[in-house]
């Protein structure tokens, strides 16, 4: 026992100096498709064809919906005062201080938290995917794993028009005025927040990628995008968000819980080929 309690000082300074990111067993990429899809079936199974307007109905708003969305901000470790600002307005709601369907969570978009809190709940450690309000923010994060440990990162990017996204994998699109062409590009925004938006994929089939995201026309949707012969994404019409990279994840695909070989590393990409459609939505 001494012997133990003597090692804790080493082991708590050693787990606070940088270590590469562990593997994961194929259970946990399964669960995080399982729970996104389920949290979709508990929003109402909503589905739309991507590219598609949107329709007047905000299930955000409604107060029977409010304790799963604060539970998507629980599980960011910042929510830059989201959870006050509207667990007033429910409160308010509750009390008959203002009327049904005001907007509830209409503030502060809920989208990266939503993509955080299905990681957390899949029981991947923020070492290996770092919780954030902000898509940019962890994208930041796995794309350093990617280029600096590209044998145990848990994702690795890729172009849409070199890759062919699989279930467990984030569809990623750029939101801002002036979307990027490439995600290498990114590292110019030298840690800027960037309006960006990720869908996890849940299924693919011939010509279509089916993808679940959060606050995706105020509700938790799956979309479905049309794919070309490969399997991959198709670009995004003009006047809508381009996408920008399809982050691979390779939980459960990684030694020692598989035989393969890791795909290929950020540095043996192309710098910027994607096909970007113009503007933004």
């Amino acid at each position: 026992m001494k012997h133990g309690l003597a090692l804790l000082p080493v082991l708590a300074v050693a787990a606070c100096a940088a270590k590469p990111p562990v593997t994961y067993p194929p259970s946990a990429a399964e669960r995080v498709v399982r729970i996104a899809l389920a949290e979709w079936q508990d929003w109402g199974a909503r589905q739309r064809d991507a590219f598609t307007e949107p329709t007047e109905d905000s299930p955000e708003s409604d107060p029977r919906n409010f304790p799963r969305v604060l539970a998507y901000w629980r599980a960011v470790p910042t929510d830059h005062g989201a959870i006050l600002h509207n667990r007033i307005r429910y409160e308010a709601v509750l009390t008959g201080q203002l009327p049904p369907g005001i907007p509830l969570w209409g503030d502060f978009a809920w989208s990266a938290a939503f993509i955080s809190w299905v990681f957390v709940s899949a029981g991947v450690d923020a070492r290996e995917f770092p919780p954030s309000a902000t898509h940019a923010f962890y994208l930041d994060g796995l794309i350093a794993d990617a280029r600096s440990y590209p044998d145990t990162a848990a994702f690795m990017p890729h172009a849409p028009t070199e890759y062919a996204p699989r279930p467990g994998d984030l569809l990623c699109s750029d939101r801002s005025p002036r979307p990027l062409l490439h995600w290498t590009h990114r590292a110019a925004d030298n840690g800027r927040a960037r309006p960006m938006h990720c869908d996890i994929v849940v299924r693919t089939a011939p010509g279509v990628v089916e993808a679940v995201g959060g606050n995706v026309l105020d509700t938790v949707m799956l979309t479905r995008f049309p794919a070309d012969s490969w399997g991959r994404v198709m670009p995004a019409p003009p006047g809508w968000p381009p996408f920008l990279v399809v982050m691979e994840s390779r939980l459960g695909r990684l030694p020692p819980w598989t035989a393969a070989a890791p795909p290929a590393t950020p540095g043996s990409l192309p710098a910027a080929t994607s096909a970007a459609a113009p503007g933004a939505r």
